[in-house]
């Protein structure tokens, strides 16, 4: 709450913030200093007419150092990604609340850290990580809102402010508060997350540097899914179509994610020449410092303990993992415009993973309560650019500690003109499974175990080719193979009856080899002011037993008609989405661990997801209206997100995004 307000303070005082001009007035996506000459005054008119104000000069750039404009545009792609994450979700399925967790339609191994992770990982698709966080370089102050109506009580608010006082200098505050009651009972969700973000360089351009704090916390209620899903949900009973009458198996149960992170990257160039007079570099050497330091809780928390997870310690459950790392990389930079860019750098992790009290169990087995120690690293960085032609790569070596080994990415593309580009991605990494994986307590009995002297560095080789055109579409297809592939699952052999899975799962890791292939094709046609716009992904898996679960066939098909309106005041698109994917063993859900696992008793999928849309945009603020999932009106109850979780039903939804320059 209190980083709401700060945020709304922010909007408040945003007058207190200067700039060196003043937006015109946007009726396209273009700002012109044209048109908006007659809203000024005539000395800021004339000021104006000197440097023409464009939507280009609304800088966004990523972690990655690629800079984007913003776009104001109102597309489909648009509409794919208005939604809780913010992204397309085409390779996920959600749970039927907002934002309670996503199960996996495709699979993406890669890594982007050579180091384990907290876990819980099916709470972290709404946690911002460092790769996630954008910088901005704007003209004016610039306000990007997001609006959007949930499942009952609750609303989903994205706002961001970001202004520059000098061109130099940016700063950016941002909150995403999310709040969910949902259909069924004991199924609230709510979530904030709070950035603020600054970039500066000097006026000789010798030092840059770029900042971050975040604070983030999601948490979810936990009613482990339905207890009789065949008489009160796939019945159809209309007695139960409130779904607030449906049994759920608790009540009692929540589990939460917090963390806090503080984030700083600058650099100092020591070497600076330039072409003749232009401001293009020849050449620079620059020293580099990261510096990143975050702090992460998991808590899965019940008021009694139940048989569904199996015997407790205690009646009262209150589960804790903690996490908190510290990352330095101190890093030598070379550029020169005929060889590229290299860069080298020592890297140094250190990190505590811990609980609260050491478990020893009536056999006499230990169960520590801590992993911590520090792990040094190498590295080293290339870019170069020819002509359309772009290479460039990382690779990080481990020289001293047991968590990590190596990690290489590499890519390399070729724009052979504005119609084709072709690109190859390699990847490959070794490195120890994610905390949990390895030390885990809990007060239920089955789920505390010590693996560090058991399980072995997980290595993942992956390649990847795609070609995007626009007569062709965009096609991509990316081999994957997995050694010491390590993931959650019952015990094969206690051949446990459906809906018993929960009270003996364990972290596995699959000896033999798993090889994984993903083919994704996307191609739009237009005829007028119609269009079909098509995305199928085809995927295959080769390994001994079945730990790798996903569709074969995943597909969707938007038929839209676009076009502008009320003499060109608005720009309308509508039409209906068509989702689909075959059935397949989908992966189950536990709360306790906040994961999901490997469980083959039911197939489930094979049902048709169909949504209409009527979508606007006026000016700078797109407007959407969408009735999701309309087809479970006249369909068959069948429709799961996980076993015993099913997928939400008809429901229509509204909001907008805008954004406003002052």
């Amino acid at each position: 709450m209190k980083y709401f307000l700060l945020l709304v303070f922010s909007f408040c005082t945003l007058t207190l913030f200067s700039q060196e001009r003043r937006p015109p007035r946007q009726k396209t996506d273009s700002l012109s200093a044209k048109n908006n000459a007659k809203a000024l005054p005539k000395s800021d008119a004339k000021k104006d007419s000197v440097s023409e104000v464009t939507i280009r000069d609304y800088k966004i750039i990523s972690f990655a150092r690629d800079t984007t404009f913003l776009d104001t545009t109102l597309t489909i792609q648009k509409e794919y990604k208005y939604n809780y994450l913010r992204q397309d979700d085409f390779e996920l399925m959600s749970l039927s609340n907002i934002g309670q967790a996503y199960n996996k339609l495709g699979v993406n191994a890669e890594r982007a850290t050579m180091y384990p992770l907290l876990g819980a990982m099916a709470k972290h698709s709404n946690y911002r990580g460092v790769e996630d966080i954008n910088y901005y370089n704007v003209a004016t102050p610039m306000t990007d809102i997001l609006f959007k109506t949930t499942l009952e009580e609750g609303q989903l608010l994205d706002a961001m402010l970001t202004f520059n006082t000098s061109r130099r200098l940016n700063f950016s505050i941002g909150y995403k508060g999310h709040r969910s009651l949902g259909k069924y009972n004991s199924n609230q969700v709510q979530s904030g997350n709070f950035t603020a973000t600054s970039n500066y360089i000097t006026e000789n351009g010798r030092y840059a540097l770029r900042a971050h704090i975040a604070a983030q916390d999601i948490l979810s209620e936990e009613n482990a899914g339905l207890t009789d899903k065949e008489l009160q949900f796939e019945s159809g009973d209309p007695e139960f179509s409130d779904r607030a009458k449906v049994d759920v198996r608790f009540d009692d149960a929540d589990n939460k994610i917090l963390g806090k992170r503080y984030y700083l990257d600058h650099t100092y160039k020591l070497v600076r020449k330039r072409k003749d007079s232009s401001t293009a570099e020849k050449t620079s050497l620059a020293i580099g410092h990261i510096f990143n330091y975050e702090t992460k809780y998991y808590q899965f928390m019940q008021d009694s303990d139940d048989s569904y997870f199996g015997d407790a310690l205690l009646s009262t459950i209150d589960d804790k993992a903690s996490l908190k790392t510290f990352y330095n990389q101190v890093s030598l930079e070379f550029y020169n415009n005929v060889l590229g860019r290299l860069k080298g750098n020592i890297n140094l992790f250190n990190y505590d993973y811990y609980f609260n009290s050491t478990l020893i169990s009536e056999d006499g087995d230990k169960i520590d309560n801590r992993l911590n120690g520090s792990e040094v690293a190498i590295g080293a960085d290339y870019e170069k650019k020819i002509g359309g032609f772009l290479v460039n790569g990382s690779f990080k070596y481990n020289l001293s500690g047991d968590l990590s080994g190596n990690i290489l990415d590499a890519v390399a593309s070729y724009d052979l003109n504005d119609r084709y580009r072709f690109k190859v991605k390699l990847h490959s990494s070794a490195r120890m499974p994610n905390f949990n994986f390895l030390l885990y307590q809990s007060e239920y009995l089955n789920y505390n175990w010590q693996n560090t002297d058991i399980f072995k560095k997980e290595r993942i080789n992956s390649l990847e080719f795609s070609l995007d055109s626009k007569w062709l579409g965009a096609v991509s297809a990316k081999y994957t193979n997995l050694d010491n592939y390590t993931y959650f699952g019952t015990d094969p052999s206690l051949n446990l009856e459906e809906g018993l899975e929960n009270a003996n799962i364990k972290p596995y890791q699959e000896e033999s080899g798993v090889s994984y292939l993903k083919v994704k094709y996307n191609k739009e046609f237009t005829l007028g002011k119609f269009a079909l716009n098509n995305t199928f992904m085809y995927q295959a898996v080769s390994q001994d037993a079945d730990v790798l679960n996903v569709p074969q066939l995943v597909t969707r098909n938007t038929l839209y008609f676009s076009s502008d309106v009320f003499k060109k005041a608005m720009y309308l698109q509508t039409g209906i989405t068509f989702k689909y994917f075959s059935k397949y063993n989908m992966n189950g859900y536990n709360p306790v661990l906040g994961e999901f696992f490997v469980q083959d008793n039911e197939e489930l999928g094979g049902y048709p997801l169909l949504d209409f849309f009527i979508n606007a945009r006026i000016q700078q603020t797109r407007i959407f209206l969408k009735a999701e999932h309309f087809n479970s009106l006249f369909g068959d109850y069948n429709y799961y997100s996980a076993p015993n979780y099913p997928y939400r039903d008809f429901v229509i939804r509204f909001g907008l995004v805008w954004n406003f320059f002052s």
